[in-house]
């Protein structure tokens, strides 16, 4: 019993310290690729729609054009597009 508590109190935080470490490497990666959290993209995902497992309808806003695509194991297809709508209506 007391070599599992020892075993626990060492490897507890040796994990916990390695999530966080993980954690921290990941953050730095990200700002290194240039993707900040809370940066102004150009692209932004606005809705999602499954049709089928293998289907799904995506509206994406990219410089104030809405573009309604279909995705699926071929690849995308560009379904319509329009203006983007204000975000009151």
């Amino acid at each position: 019993m007391l070599w599992y508590l020892v075993k626990l109190l060492v490897l507890l935080p040796l994990i916990g310290g390695l999530a966080w470490g993980s954690l921290k490497l990941a953050q730095k990666a990200q700002a290194r690729l240039g993707v900040q959290p809370g940066s102004a993209r150009s692209v932004r995902v606005i809705e999602t729609t499954m049709l089928s497992p293998t289907l799904k309808l995506a509206v994406i806003e990219f410089h104030g054009r809405e573009i309604l695509v279909s995705a699926s194991r071929q690849g995308l297809t560009r379904l319509a597009e329009a203006p983007a709508r204000e975000v009151g209506e």
